[in-house]
Parts: structure tokens; C-alpha cells; sequence
């Protein structure tokens, strides 16, 4: 076989033949997805209602929108999805209505069946480029490699199950339609590109800088073809933010037009550059593709008017990742991005057409900067590029069935690394069967019209498991941080107490506007010191409170000690001058060896019992108080506090119960977290508590 001979590529494989292989790559897909399930069904922690619970939080506003239609619940919840929001709720809602599952097996299991779909653009790619074995070894990667896997795993209840999946089919047909010149292909490209926003909302600067790259690629190298510009039209028109029904028509309209060639081709010509036009314009295009790079690679303090703190400096995804990991997660190893980064050139060169994966591409270099969750598009055209590159290799073997074999070989070298990846990925569940018992039976207190006041990790599982609403969530990361946080670590119980009446009213009356927006008028003429109002709440005389119309609740987890740290960040900082107060000391201590002598601890901090002095690294302070608190047999405190120096700012708080240390300073230990929580030391005026165990608390606010 000549290198490159395009004429001595074969492919003899029948249509039966190619459903036969995407039918093996995707039930390889799901195999490898349930290796986690037969990890997870060995917890019997993971079960609720007989099923194992999701793995993502992000799951739950999804899971929520159905179970409002499904059942009838959270029907005072502005933030809970309608069924038509997106594909996920839509899906959920046809399988668990009509299909012999519960809810939550079908969203557990959900990702699985869906995200595999991913091998049959793989295939059909291969396919077209006349190597349907290259296409069906590379779906066997792309389907299982370590991002791809990791987003759309067996309770990755997410709309990431599309994200990856649904370009690969638009990138398939404007192959296609390259290749074939094809109508057909050109109406199933814009079917898809409208629909992609309802698969995956996030994702629409994708689908624009895809279509630009085709229109780009159209021009240089089709310019003279009247086929170019009739279908740069109907993509243009497929691509602008209309009424889909709008789109719809028009597309169909145009396919008549240049189908029946009732436009002479001059006109044809004037209308693709209107209709690219059109698109720019309503699209707000570059804007668009630029505020996504933006909100990713600039983060930290937000200005104009009142200074908050952005959430994506503390959101991992979203940091900056190193190349190892960059590779790691697209191609499963170093040497497997290298050998795809040398496949797809070699494919362009071959077949120039498969530039227009180069925004996929694009976008998983561009993770360095932006954060991991970004190396998933780039997944599956990696793995196409790397098998390619094994095709080539693998191209000087007569004998087909040895080349094939040898393909087979060289792939699984390339699947192994993304396989053991699969098997020691070892993820839990959100919240375990003990935690979901506390909001089942909070579900059973109060009304649906009630909220809880938390962090917003724990927002979407209140909705679905408790019927609760909640004033910030995995997806309303306004300026209302800031009241939680400033709730959740004050050191004054009344203006926690205070605060929280006033927030969660405010929010209900005001028709859900940002509640820090508005009690602060901020960036009006009128606008108020944050500072000022928080101190008059602190203060003991007495403040008008708005008119009690629901309950509000305070859920206060064990897990949020090992994020306690990040909450506090969003209110230590002045919101008129944006400056930053020294970060507070919160340290999570589970590693130590105690001795007669001294409590030694793994991060170089070290207790001399006998004279009360902490050592942390080279440096020496006394203690202000050793605490010891425990729980009894109904989760209720009992501590006890020794004083050591009455002048130092450290304490030291051993949980016997759960065998952990805390080192913080006074800030931090009179927070309203650490005293309703981990010490139980609350206002009885303030405050009820209605749930007690090891996993969370529960409080009732009185006022």
C-alpha cells in the first residue's frame, strides 16, 4: 500500500456490518461505566430507596425539575427547571414516565446509556475517511478516556453527557457535507446545530466557532463552488439566536430555493454574506466567545459599584491545570497526547476536511488557562487522531488481519492507562444514605414554601431530598455569597439570626432579585456601607424586622468543615473598598500521634501538653483553649473547655467523635458554624434545634 494513495484505501464493510461494530464500541462503553456501579453497589451508605445515589451535585437542579412534574413537589422554587429547560430534564421526565424505572435509577443510570452514543460519530468519521476499523478502535477511546469517562460517568447526572457527544455529530455531518457536497448531510448538520443548545446550553460558542471554521474552510478551498455559498447560508441561519420554528422554516425555504435553482447565483452569493452577517450581528459572536474565555481565565474580585468575590477563584474546575494533567485527561498519558498531536496533523494533511475539529482542540489546550472541565471536547477528536496515527503505522502489513490485530494491540497499549484510570476512580456518592435520612425527615417539617439557609454546595440535594428552597445553589453564584457567608461565619448569633429573616423575606418580596443588591442598593446613587448595616444588626437594640412569612432552617453539615475556609473567604473583604481582611485560621486536623508528652500533627504542627504551647512550624504561641466535644447516642453535645491564655487568638478543638482536630482563631471559633455545629452552643432565643446526629444539624430560626 502506497503511504499516500488514496485510491488503495478499501473499506468493504457492509451496513450490517458497521451497526455490528458500533454496537460492540458501545456496549464496551457501558461495560466500562459499570465497573463503578459493582465498586459502589458494595456500600450499602451509597443506597436510598433501594438505588444508589448520583455522584454530581450539579445532578440535582436537573432531578429536581423532574420531580416537580413527576410529583407535584417544590412548587415555590423559582430556580427548579421546567421539563423543556434542556434535553436532560426533557429525557428524564419520557424515561421516568414511561418507563418501568424509578427516578432515581433512571438519573443514576442516565449518563451512561447517553454519553456512549459518542462512538457512532467516532465510527461514522472513520467511515468517512474510508477506515471503518480506525473509526471503530477510536471510539473504543473516545468513549472510556479519562475526561470523557470522568463527566459522563454511571452517576454523573449532568447535561456533560451531551457536551462532548454532540459536537462530534455536528462535526460528523459538516464533514460530510465537505466531502459528499450533500444536501442531506448540509439539513441533518443545521438539525443538530439547532438542537444543540437544548442538549448542552453552555456550550454555544462551540457551535459558533465550529460553523466560522467552516465557513473559513468553504472559502479557502471551495470559493468557486456554487454549493459553497448555499450552504454557508443555511448554516448561518441554523446558527442565529431564533425561535427554532423560525429556523426551522427558513432553512427549509432556502433548501428550496437552491434545490430547485430559483436564484441565480449572484444572489445566492449576496445572500450567504447577509445571512453571515445576520448571524454576527444577532449572535453577538465575538463578544460572546470572548466573555466565555474571560469569565475562565480572569477570576478574583469583582468591581463596579460594590466589591465581590467571584466564585470561579474557588471553583477547581475552573483553575488553572498543568500539562501532565492536561494530557493525562485528554489522551490518558503524555506519550498518547504526543502520538495524537502526530495523528492529527498527519489526518489534516490527508484529509484536510477534519480541520474543523481544530475549535475541539482548541478549547481542550485552552483548559490550561480555563480549568479541566474544558479537556473533555477535545476527548474523542484526540482519540481519532491517535488511532489514525496507528492506521498509518500499522499501513505496510499486507495481511488485513494482522494489521487489524496490530491495531488492536496498539490501542489497547493506548486504552490501558484510561482503563486503570476507570477502575481506581473510586467516586462517592454526593451525600450518603445518613446524611439524606436529615432532609427526609426536615422534608417532613415545616411547608415547601420554607427555606435553608447553607452553603450553595449542598443547595440542589435540599431540593430534591428535603423540598426546600434555598437562597444561593450550584448554579446561582451571585452576590448572595456573600450574605451566606457572612451568615454562616459571624461571630454575632443575633445577626445571623437578624440577617437571615431579612434576607430570605427580601428575596420572596422582592420577586427573587439578588438579595445583597438590593439591601445594599448597590451601584445606585443611594448606595449604603455593608459594613455599617451589618453592625446595627450585631448591636442589641432593637431592628424592624420584615413580617414572618415561612420558616427558615439552618443546615449545618459535617462535610462543610473541610470547605469552612472557602465559605469565609466571600465575606472577609470590605464591599465598599474591596479590601481583603487576613485570612482567618481554620485548619482541619485528622493525622496526628499523641504521646504523654505532646499531640504531633502531620503538617509540622505540634501540642506541648504540659505547658499549653503550640508549635507550628518553627514558630511558638500559647493556647487560649483546649476544647474536647462529643456526641452522645442522640448527636447532642457535650464539651468541655479548658482556658490556657486568655491573650492568645488560638484555639484548639479535639471532635472525639470523629477522632479530628480544629486549629483556629477566635474569629473562626465564634462563627455561627463552629459553635452551632461542631460545639452546640447556640441562643435558645435565636435558635431551635430540630435535627441532631453526627453528619448535620439542623436549627429552626425563631425571630
Amino acid at each position: 500500500m502506497k503511504f499516500w494513495d488514496k485510491e488503495s484505501e478499501k473499506d468493504d464493510f457492509s451496513t450490517k456490518q458497521i451497526f455490528g461494530l458500533m454496537l460492540i464500541a458501545y456496549l464496551f462503553s457501558i461495560a466500562m461505566r459499570l465497573i463503578w456501579v459493582q465498586w459502589a453497589g458494595g456500600h450499602p451508605e451509597f443506597f436510598w430507596n433501594g438505588q444508589i445515589m448520583i455522584n454530581t451535585n450539579d445532578g440535582y437542579y436537573f432531578a429536581s425539575g423532574v420531580q416537580k412534574e413527576l410529583f407535584g413537589t417544590l412548587q415555590y422554587n423559582p430556580r427548579v427547571p421546567d421539563i423543556l429547560y434542556t434535553a436532560t430534564t426533557f429525557f428524564t421526565y419520557i424515561a421516568a414516565k414511561f418507563l418501568p424505572f424509578s427516578l432515581d435509577t433512571v438519573i443514576l443510570y442516565m449518563p451512561t446509556f447517553v454519553s456512549s452514543l459518542v462512538v457512532i460519530p467516532i465510527i461514522l468519521i472513520g467511515r468517512l475517511y474510508r477506515s471503518t476499523m480506525m473509526g471503530f478502535f477510536a471510539a473504543l477511546l473516545g468513549s472510556i478516556a479519562w475526561s470523557y469517562y470522568n463527566r459522563t460517568m454511571t452517576g454523573y447526572y449532568d447535561t456533560d453527557m451531551f457536551s462532548a457527544m454532540a459536537p462530534m455529530f455536528i462535526l460528523y455531518f459538516l464533514i460530510a457535507t465537505i466531502e459528499k457536497e450533500s444536501f442531506v448531510h448540509l439539513l441533518w448538520a443545521a438539525a443538530f446545530i439547532i438542537l444543540y443548545p437544548f442538549l448542552y446550553d453552555m456550550g454555544l460558542s462551540i457551535v459558533y466557532a465550529m460553523g466560522i471554521m467552516y465557513m473559513i474552510y468553504m472559502m479557502v478551498f471551495h470559493r468557486k463552488d456554487r454549493f459553497t455559498y448555499q450552504s454557508i447560508a443555511i448554516i448561518s441561519l441554523a446558527l442565529m439566536p431564533l425561535y427554532w420554528p423560525m429556523k426551522a422554516v427558513l432553512i427549509a425555504l432556502g433548501y428550496l430555493l437552491f434545490r430547485q435553482n430559483r436564484l441565480k447565483e449572484s444572489h445566492e452569493k449576496i445572500l450567504a454574506v447577509l445571512a453571515v452577517l445576520l448571524f454576527l450581528w444577532l449572535g453577538d459572536v465575538f463578544w460572546l466567545i470572548w466573555h466565555k474565555i474571560t469569565s475562565y481565565a480572569l477570576r478574583g474580585e469583582e468591581s463596579g459599584g460594590l466589591h465581590f468575590f467571584q466564585v470561579n477563584a474557588t471553583v477547581r474546575e475552573a483553575g488553572r491545570i498543568p500539562f501532565e494533567l492536561m494530557a493525562k485527561r485528554i489522551s490518558g498519558s503524555v506519550p498518547g497526547l504526543f502520538a495524537a498531536l502526530v495523528g492529527y496533523i498527519l489526518l489534516v494533511m490527508r484529509h484536510r476536511s477534519f480541520i474543523l475539529s481544530l475549535p475541539l482542540i482548541g478549547i481542550g489546550i485552552f483548559s490550561l488557562w480555563g480549568g479541566l472541565r474544558f479537556t473533555v471536547y477535545a476527548v474523542p477528536v484526540a482519540a481519532i487522531s491517535l488511532v489514525y496515527l496507528i492506521y498509518l503505522v500499522t499501513s505496510f502489513m499486507q495481511n488485513q488481519r494482522l494489521r487489524v490485530a496490530a491495531m488492536g494491540f496498539l490501542t489497547l497499549l493506548a486504552l490501558w492507562p484510561n482503563i486503570t484510570h476507570i477502575i481506581n476512580y473510586k467516586v462517592p456518592t454526593v451525600f450518603n444514605a445518613q446524611e439524606v435520612s436529615v432532609l427526609d425527615r426536615l422534608k417532613k417539617i415545616g411547608s415547601e414554601k420554607d427555606y435553608v439557609v447553607t452553603w450553595w454546595d449542598y443547595g440542589y440535594p435540599i431540593w430534591y431530598y428535603a423540598d426546600k428552597n434555598t437562597l444561593i445553589d450550584g448554579g446561582k453564584h451571585d452576590h448572595d455569597n456573600f450574605i451566606v457567608s457572612e451568615i454562616l461565619t459571624t461571630d454575632s448569633q443575633l445577626e445571623a439570626a437578624r440577617l437571615s429573616r431579612i434576607a430570605i423575606e427580601t428575596y420572596v418580596s422582592s420577586g427573587y432579585k439578588v438579595v445583597a443588591d438590593t439591601l445594599f442598593k448597590n451601584g445606585q446613587k443611594d448606595q449604603i456601607d455593608p459594613k455599617s448595616y451589618l453592625e446595627r444588626l450585631a448591636e442589641p437594640a432593637p431592628v424592624a424586622l420584615p413580617k414572618k412569612s415561612r420558616n427558615i432552617y439552618f443546615y449545618m453539615p459535617y462535610r462543610m468543615l473541610d470547605i469552612f475556609p472557602t465559605v469565609a473567604i466571600f465575606s472577609n473583604i470590605d464591599l465598599s473598598t474591596g479590601e481583603k481582611s487576613p485570612r482567618k485560621m481554620f485548619i482541619k486536623l485528622n493525622r496526628f500521634k499523641n504521646t504523654s508528652d505532646a499531640l504531633i500533627f502531620a503538617n509540622g504542627i505540634k501540642l506541648d501538653k504540659k505547658n499549653g504551647l503550640l508549635w507550628v512550624g518553627n514558630r511558638k504561641t500559647q493556647l487560649h483553649r483546649f476544647v474536647t466535644t462529643a456526641l452522645d447516642k442522640k448527636g447532642m453535645n457535650h464539651t468541655q473547655v479548658q482556658t490556657i491564655n486568655p491573650g492568645s487568638r488560638l484555639s484548639l478543638v479535639y471532635m472525639k467523635s470523629y477522632n479530628a482536630f480544629l486549629l483556629l482563631d477566635e474569629a473562626m471559633y465564634n462563627s455561627l458554624y463552629v459553635q452551632l455545629f461542631v460545639l452546640g452552643n447556640y441562643d435558645k432565643n435565636l435558635f431551635e434545634l430540630i435535627e441532631s446526629s453526627p453528619w448535620a444539624k439542623v436549627y429552626r430560626l425563631k425571630l
